[in-house]
């Protein structure tokens, strides 16, 4: 009897071993920690997390981090944001924004009543209309302004927010808002955080614990949040902490067909290609049609970037077998590598 009692006994001690160390192999793989230089910006040492979704990403999505860290670049952020295509409403909403802080820190410095700062921001519409790009933007211009130390951006969505279990979601928060400290926070399609209907769903302890966080670290700590018009509105009606802490909105408007060829003929210059005219006035028309004729999921910027991709393609299978090709015959795209590429591009 006594053997059968200490046998059994050791076969419990080693399935809570081996326990224990499958747990700890699991929350290894969801959680990545990246050795990043202690500059005041993640925890008390200095670290970042970046998460690695696997369970809790949709399937089909593509295997990659939903979290992505943009150190802050070199330059003028007022003339990246002006040479930005179109977009003036919302250049000049962020311009009346950093004049906005810029007062009231000078109101500040004479000893005058300032009121509260709000930094957080919304940016509403529809997909590749830039509001990553300017959310970056934002982040260097308040670090121009003394307000952020750093001037990071931080881009995740709801799958780098909610954990698949009970006790993952808050400390996939903290860690986030750890790593945008003295940056911005960017949460993209935020409205996806409320929208799900299941009794296990997390997204009302991740909003609980963003806006803790939003609380604590006022200071180091701005958060903007993006996606559809009417999604993003229900969202922030969805919580009174969400409408004491989101109160200044920055609509980004679709692109119009013109500045659609325009973006595409940065994408020209930017890579050194150039473009037949007789391309250049198809491509102008077939522009008219896709936006006259566009879904509400159109991609916009994103709609020209695969469409440029496409139509490079299309031109490196036309010269294939090709040689001795000049400079300008590797440079020039021509009416069909347009056609094909239209072909092959969903609107």
């Amino acid at each position: 009897m006594t053997i059968i009692i200490v046998c059994a006994t050791a076969v419990f001690v080693l399935l809570g071993i081996m326990t224990m160390v499958f747990n700890a192999e699991d929350e290894k793989e969801n959680k990545e920690l990246v050795a990043e230089v202690n500059d005041n910006s993640g925890d008390e040492q200095g670290r970042k997390y970046r998460f690695r979704p696997k369970d809790d990403r949709k399937e089909g999505a593509e295997n990659k981090d939903s979290v992505v860290v943009n150190e802050p670049i070199e330059g003028d952020p007022y003339q990246e944001l002006d040479e930005l295509i179109g977009l003036e409403k919302v250049k000049e909403e962020v311009r009346s924004l950093a004049n906005y802080v810029k007062v009231q820190q000078m109101r500040k410095e004479k000893g005058l009543k300032t009121p509260k700062l709000s930094l957080h921001l919304v940016f509403t519409g529809s997909p590749g209309t830039g509001k990553t790009t300017v959310a970056r933007i934002v982040a260097r211009i308040y670090k121009d302004l003394g307000v952020l130390k750093k001037g990071h951006l931080v881009e995740t969505d709801r799958s780098g927010l909610i954990g698949q279990y009970v006790g993952q979601t808050a400390p996939r928060v903290n860690a986030l808002c750890d790593s945008a400290l003295n940056g911005v926070l960017f949460i993209d399609e935020a409205y996806a955080l409320t929208q799900s209907h299941s009794s296990q769903d997390y997204g009302a302890e991740a909003i609980a614990t963003l806006l803790k966080r939003m609380e604590d670290d006022r200071d180091r700590l701005v958060v903007i949040v993006a996606g559809y018009t009417n999604e993003m509105k229900k969202f922030i009606e969805s919580n009174p902490g969400l409408q004491s802490r989101f109160s200044r909105y920055i609509n980004f408007p679709d692109y119009t067909a013109e500045e659609l060829y325009q973006i595409f003929r940065m994408y020209l210059r930017k890579n050194e290609y150039t473009i037949t005219q007789e391309a250049a006035k198809n491509l102008r028309e077939q522009l008219e049609i896709v936006v006259d004729n566009k879904t509400r999921n159109f991609g916009n910027a994103r709609y020209v970037r695969n469409l440029f991709e496409k139509a490079i393609q299309c031109q490196a299978n036309r010269l294939n077998k090709s040689k001795n090709l000049s400079a300008d015959e590797l440079a020039e795209l021509t009416l069909s590598d347009i056609q094909e590429a239209l072909k092959q591009q969903k609107p």
